[in-house]
This record gives C-alpha cells, sequence and structure tokens, in this order.
C-alpha cells in the first residue's frame, strides 16, 4: 500500500480490493478490520501483564519484519566474521523470499514473550546496587569484565554489520556528539539554544579550510593538525554567541540564539565571504582522516574514530556533570536568581556552558567534513538544531544514555526505514506529542531531573499517604 499511486489504480482498481472483485474485496476489507478490532477487545480485556506480554509480541513481530535487511545483514556478518553457520536461522525467519515467514513469526513471537515475561519479573534489585555491594576486588573485576565485553562488541561490531550499517551508525555517531554538547547547554545549564548548528557548521568549515588544497588557505594540512583550530574557532564561536546573551532567558534566548545559527549560515552562503569559504559551491576535496601511514576511507574503519571522539565527550560530560561547575550549571537551571544569590558565577557558568557545547559540535563538524570530503553551506540548515534537541527530550535531558538512545532511535532508524521518509517528521511530531503528556523527562532520564518534573507527584503522593483513613 506504501507504493500504490493515482496511476496504478487507474489501470487497476482491484489493487485496493487485494485483486478480488468488488463485492468479495469490500467484505474482505471489513472482515479483515472486524477481527483486527475484536482481536484489540479481547486484548483490552487481558490482564495487564498478559496484554503488556502480547503487545510485546507483536512489536517484535513488527520490528523483525521492517528490519528484514538488518537482521539479514547481520547473520550473514556473523556467520562471515564468527564462523557460526547463521543460514538456517535466516532462512526460518524470512525463508526464500525475503519477507518474514509463519515459522519466523511465530519464533519470533515466543522469544518475544519469554523477554517480556523475564523483564516483568521480580527482580532481587538495580544491578548496580548490587554489583556496589560486592567487595571492593570483585567490583573492580566485574568493571574490567564489562569493559573487556564491550570492547570486543565494538571492534567486532563494524565487520559484522558490514558497510552499510557502519555507515548508517557513523551519521549517528556525529549526531551523537552533538547532542552531547546541546545536552550540556539545554540538559544542565538549561539555556534553550535552538542555532546549535552554527558551531557545527564552524567545526566543519574550519576543518574544510586548514585540510582542503583547494581552499582559500590551501594549506594542506592533515586532520589531526586542524583539531587544536577546530577547538579554538568552536570555543571563540560559543563566546562570541554567549556574551550578547547574557541576561536572557527562555524563549527570548531560544530567538536570539535561532537568530545566530541562521547569521551563521547566510555568511558561510553569501557572496560577500565566497573568497574565503567558496559561498554556495562550498569547499570541495576535505582531507581524509589517517593515522599514520593507514587511511580511514571505509565506513568500518572510520566508526572506530567517531567512537573514540563519542567516548571522550561521554566521558568529559560525566567528568563535568559532577565537577564544581557541573553543579553551578545545574543550580542556574533551577532558579538562576537564588543560585546567582548563593555566590554562582553566573556569567562564568553561562559562558562555559557555551564554549565546552560548541566545542563538541566542533568536533562533530570537523568528522562530517572529513567523512563526506566537502562542505556545503546548505547542510546547515535550522532542522538540524531541531533534530538535536528532539533527540534530547526524547532521551532526556541530562541523561547520556538517554542521548544515546534519542540518538539511536531518532537518528539511526530513519536511515534505516527509508521507506517512511516522508513520514519522518510526522512521526517526530508525534512522538514529541507523547513524550510531553506521558514521560517529560524522557525515556532514559537522569535520577535528578525525574524527580525534579515529578516533584508535585511525589509530594501529593505522600501527603495521601499521611492523611488518616
Amino acid at each position: 500500500f506504501l507504493n500504490v499511486t493515482p496511476e496504478l489504480v487507474r489501470d487497476d482498481p482491484r489493487i485496493l480490493t487485494f485483486g478480488l472483485g468488488l463485492g468479495a474485496g469490500v467484505g474482505l476489507v471489513i472482515g479483515l478490520y472486524a477481527g483486527l478490532g475484536g482481536l484489540a477487545g479481547a486484548i483490552n480485556v487481558l490482564a495487564d501483564r498478559w496484554r503488556r506480554t502480547v503487545l510485546a509480541a507483536v512489536g517484535w513481530v513488527v520490528a523483525f519484519a521492517l528490519m528484514q535487511p538488518v537482521v539479514t545483514q547481520v547473520l550473514r556478518g556473523i556467520q562471515e566474521e564468527l564462523r557460526i553457520w547463521t543460514r538456517p536461522l535466516s532462512d526460518l525467519l524470512y525463508g526464500v523470499s525475503g519477507a518474514l515467514s509463519f515459522p519466523g513469526i511465530a519464533a519470533v513471537a515466543v522469544v518475544g514473550i519469554c523477554c517480556q515475561l523475564l523483564a516483568s519479573r521480580r527482580r532481587p534489585g538495580p544491578v548496580r546496587k548490587r554489583i556496589e555491594r560486592l567487595p571492593d576486588r570483585s567490583r573492580r573485576m566485574v568493571r574490567v569484565a564489562v569493559l573487556v565485553g564491550v570492547l570486543f562488541v565494538v571492534g567486532l561490531l563494524p565487520q559484522v554489520i558490514g558497510p552499510f550499517l557502519s555507515e548508517v551508525l557513523n551519521i549517528a555517531g556525529i549526531f551523537l556528539l552533538m547532542a552531547l554538547g546541546l545536552n550540556i547547554v539545554v540538559g544542565f545549564a538549561g539555556l534553550l539554544d535552538l542555532g546549535y548548528v552554527a558551531f557545527f557548521a564552524v567545526g566543519a568549515y574550519t576543518t574544510a579550510l586548514l585540510t582542503s588544497p583547494q581552499s582559500s588557505v590551501g594549506v594542506g594540512w592533515v586532520f589531526w593538525l586542524a583539531v587544536p583550530f577546530v577547538v579554538l574557532a568552536a570555543a571563540a564561536a560559543g563566546l562570541l554567541v554567549g556574551t550578547p546573551v547574557l541576561r536572557m532567558r527562555g524563549d527570548y534566548l531560544a530567538i536570539v540564539t535561532l537568530g545566530f545559527g541562521e547569521i551563521a549560515r547566510l555568511l558561510f552562503l553569501s557572496d560577500w565571504l565566497k573568497p574565503t569559504f567558496g559561498g554556495a559551491q562550498g569547499i570541495i576535496q576535505v582531507g581524509d582522516l589517517a593515522l599514520g601511514p593507514v587511511e580511514v576511507d571505509t565506513p568500518q574503519a572510520f566508526f572506530y574514530a567517531i567512537f573514540v571522539f563519542v567516548l571522550l565527550a561521554a566521558y568529559a560530560t560525566y567528568a563535568l556533570q559532577d565537577s564544581r561547575i557541573g553543579r553551578a550549571w545545574m543550580a542556574m537551571r533551577e532558579d538562576e536568581a537564588v543560585a546567582e544569590a548563593m555566590g554562582v558565577d553566573i556569567v562564568a557558568a553561562k559562558l562555559s556552558a557555551f564554549i565546552v557545547g560548541a566545542v563538541l559540535a566542533g568536533f562533530g563538524g570537523a568528522l562530517f567534513a572529513t567523512k563526506i570530503g566537502s562542505v556545503f553551506p546548505h547542510s546547515f540548515n535550522v532542522i538540524v538544531s531541531i533534530t538535536v534537541l528532539v533527540v534530547i527530550i526524547v532521551g532526556g535531558m541530562g541523561s547520556v544514555p538517554g542521548v544515546v538512545l534519542g540518538t539511536l532511535v531518532l537518528v539511526g532508524l530513519p536511515e534505516l526505514l527509508r521507506e517512511f521518509e516522508e513520514y519522518r517528521f510526522l512521526i517526530y511530531g508525534a512522538l514529541l506529542v507523547y513524550m510531553m503528556l506521558r514521560r517529560p523527562e524522557g525515556f532514559v532520564p537522569s535520577k535528578q531531573r525525574a524527580e525534579e518534573l515529578h516533584e508535585d507527584e511525589v509530594a501529593q503522593d505522600a501527603w495521601l499517604r499521611a492523611e488518616p483513613d
């Protein structure tokens, strides 16, 4: 039905009735919808636990049906790299036609039911708390084992999933770098920045100017020599944007930063600066990323470079969150006047948030320019800023795991489901409405943020429990 066009309907009207006549087709459609309605009603009268189980099984089946190319590629990669025979499993799931077969539907549904039942059973407690109760030696051994396992999986992942899926993860990784930076500005400091794409553009153009022999600078440096200048240019841009908005908050700050983002794009596009930035023609032949004599010129190899930058950004985020400046950011986010009265230097806190966020976005722009091999001003529209902001809202403000999940769902998944490309922003809008109504803290929120958003509910529950019968 996704590929039905008016021309196809005009040529063969029976396409709308599954190839049957008008009467039989209409009867089949009505019966199909009546059956689905009855099934939905039957699910609704089930107990909560079993209703969740049935819905989980349906979700698993739909996911495996939509992600057939991904599952097939992963199974093929496991067979080629790990020498594990996965062909029978692939044939069971998708058969010869490539669509999810009836045995595959049954197998996936059973796995989904088992996973849901395991997830819903009463657990002895969070894994983190159980690990913290272990002796020091055992706790260190567990952490080392987890780290080794993660590195092993990351090392094999690009080879298993192939070049296409590695490219999807590379795009998601670049957006993740930007999201981690904007998470500091919005999630920690509470500064709504809608012009964040300007810092992304600064990092990309700085890299292009210094590494491309066709640029106006024409020095043709390697990527690693350009990185310090990317940091300096991004920090200067963050200072330039942050200084005029020191006394602004909320809607006014969002409008001003949105203006800065559009000003940056128009300057890169303008004929006035065309001798420097190339105007609409941009800058081409951006230098490749290399480690000594080894050229990082494949999606699988580029994945490792992006992973290292993301790992450093995540570590910096955690370190800043627990530092003095991180606590100042969060105090300023809650109440700027009270934070200033308690001795927080608001000017330094705001400028530092803008600078750190700009540097992380600059890294993302540098990797983007190197991966694409060219830079054009049309790549830096305001929709990039909106997408990164949506990632943070959906994933969870102030939460690094939430930002990672939001990036994979809102950036990686649409790249895999290209047939729904026309509906991307419709899905984004519906997801935002759902999140604001049901989970304003995000899918994986930080504990402090979740408590702040549900403070009234917690107080009301405590008051009700304190009331005498």
